[in-house]
Parts: C-alpha cells; sequence; structure tokens
C-alpha cells in the first residue's frame, strides 16, 4: 500500500491531530474544547563504536506535542529521527541517512478504570520493558489497559509487521499481533508480569519477576518461551542510582540470552545487537545547572561489541 501521507512534512502531524481530535469529539465527550497544548523536545549526540565498523558520531531528535482536552482525552504524536523501527539516530556526514518521521499519533482515554489507547500507539503502556519492544516503535492498533486493584490486565491488537517508519502512519492491511498482560504488584518490593504474545506467524509466553531491594536499587529477571519451539530468551539485571560526592549517577546493567532465530520478539529491541548470551550495562546522569544529561554504555555479545557515549539536551 502506498502512503498518501507525505513523508517528513510537519503538515502529517498536523492533519492526524485534526482527525483524531474531531473523532474524539464526536464520540459525546460532552463540550469538550481544545485546553490545552503541551510538547516536549530533547537532542541526543553519541559516539558508536562497534568491534565490527568503523566509529560513528550520530544525533537523534525527539518530539512529543499533546492536545489535552480534559482530564481523561488527549491526542498524542511522536517524531523521531532514524530509520529503522529499533533505531532513533542518524548518522553525521551522511547525506542519506537524514530521516525524521512522525512515528505514532493515537488517542488516549485515562480514568480510574485505566486507560484506553486507539491510533499508531507505542510499544509499552508505561514503564519501558528492560528488554521489550523498542521504545521507539509503533503498533497500529487498540491497547486497554484495565486496572484490577493494584494491578493491570492489559490487552492490544493491531499490526506490528509494518516497520518502516516512513509508513508507520499508513492505514494496517492486517492485525498479526496480539498481547494479552497481566501485571501483579504483590507487595511494595515484588511485583510480576505474565504475558501471552503472537507476532505475525510467532506465539510467545512471557514472565518478568521485579523486586525493589531498596530505594536505589531494583532487580529483575524475565523469560520468553516461543511457543513452536525450544528457543528462548532470558534476562537478568539490575538498575538504579548511587552518589559519589553527593552526585547522583544512574545505572542500567543486565545479562542477556537469546537463541538462534528467536524472531521478532527479539530483533525488534532496541539497537538489537544479535542473538546467544551477552551485556549490557549504561551509567547516565545530569550535569549540574543545565539541561543536559550524560551517559555511557557497554554491550557485548558474542563476539561483537559496542561503546556507546554522549550528551542528551532537553529544550
Amino acid at each position: 500500500m502506498n502512503s498518501l501521507v507525505p513523508r517528513n512534512s510537519a503538515l502529517t502531524t498536523l492533519a492526524c491531530f485534526l482527525i483524531l481530535s474531531t473523532v474524539l469529539i464526536l464520540v459525546n465527550v460532552g463540550s469538550v474544547s481544545a485546553q490545552s497544548f503541551s510538547q516536549k523536545l530533547d537532542v541526543q549526540l553519541r559516539a558508536d563504536d562497534r568491534s565490527s565498523r568503523e566509529i560513528r558520531y550520530q544525533y537523534r531528535v525527539r518530539y512529543r506535542p499533546q492536545i489535552s482536552f480534559n482530564d481523561t482525552w488527549s491526542v498524542n504524536a511522536f517524531a523521531v529521527t532514524g530509520d529503522e523501527f529499533g533505531s532513533s539516530h542518524n548518522t553525521l556526514n551522511d547525506s542519506s541517512a537524514d530521516h525524521l518521521y512522525v512515528r505514532r499519533v493515537f488517542g488516549r482515554h485515562q480514568g480510574d478504570y485505566g486507560k484506553t489507547e486507539f491510533g499508531i500507539i507505542p510499544t509499552y503502556k508505561g514503564r519501558v520493558s528492560s528488554s521489550g519492544l523498542s521504545k521507539y516503535g509503533w503498533i497500529k492498533g487498540v491497547r486497554h489497559v484495565r486496572a484490577i486493584g493494584d494491578n493491570n490486565l492489559e490487552i492490544v491488537v493491531g499490526q506490528l509487521t509494518s516497520l518502516d517508519p516512513a509508513r508507520a502512519l499508513n492505514a494496517p492491511d492486517e492485525f498479526d499481533y496480539v498481547e494479552v498482560e497481566y501485571s501483579v504488584q504483590i507487595n511494595d518490593i515484588w511485583s510480576y508480569e505474565l504475558s501471552a504474545e503472537r507476532m505475525k506467524n510467532e506465539n510467545f509466553l512471557r514472565t518478568e519477576l521485579r523486586y525493589q531491594y531498596n530505594n536505589n536499587i531494583t532487580l529483575f529477571g524475565e523469560v520468553v518461551g516461543r511457543l513452536d519451539s525450544a528457543k528462548t530468551k532470558a534476562v537478568l539485571g539490575g538498575e538504579g542510582e548511587f552518589s559519589i560526592s553527593e552526585y547522583s549517577v544512574e545505572y542500567f546493567a543486565h545479562y542477556s540470552y537469546v537463541s538462534e532465530n528467536f524472531g521478532l520478539r527479539a530483533e525488534l529491541t532496541e539497537d538489537f545487537l544479535g542473538t546467544g548470551h551477552g551485556f549490557s550495562g549504561e551509567l547516565s546522569g545530569a550535569l549540574a545547572s543545565t539541561q543536559c544529561d550524560w551517559f555511557v554504555r557497554y554491550d557485548a555479545v558474542k563476539d561483537r561489541t559496542r561503546l556507546l557515549a554522549g550528551l542528551k539536551w532537553s529544550l
């Protein structure tokens, strides 16, 4: 299907905003008027040094506009650089890599029951999973999150495998993604998730357990099994922050194992490096009296390594 939406155009976001705004007004929202417009913009510069190629210098631009009609209804969009589902960076001094696409436009209703999202929606419902689908990806469909006490039931139906950012706003031509997830908050320190997922013709079962050791340390473990084979994805790690002379540093580290030919459930994670045994560790912090953050990250899978370092400005 050829896109009727012009690429790299600010009119794309405006047109989709107007369409979804009209839909919200027509679904008996009441005497709703656009009460507020908010936006977030940040820019990142990084060096990407991989063992398999020469060092690259890259940049990322993220833009998140939102129209809020009241406390429950809103229209949201998300645009970012990069030309792949799991990638959000362009390479400097590469004239063929100046990509910027609107990847998501969706309506959201929030209430005491939970929330519902429809349109080209995010790949996650709230907290970004340490090893889930890329947070820069999209699903063309509907998400419904139902609060059940302190727990949540999430159902997602739509199309996942339209993976070209240039065609992210095209209408879906098939529904190939279903997810049912139940998140349980056992107490103040223990929580877990159970989910069943179907991606294209691949079926997966997933469980994740999280333990908040203290206010600064959270440990987690995840196992994903592919049902049509004995292939497995497993993750074990921790995240939190520590202080050096009252300067706060955030950290994230995990060990992972991904079976060969595991499928989209691994390949569509952010900056996917490869299958096999792997390690990833990241340190980050804020530069005092500025709107800048720094980060350093190291990834290793089999005989491949990657070192990332950069700065992010929130504008």
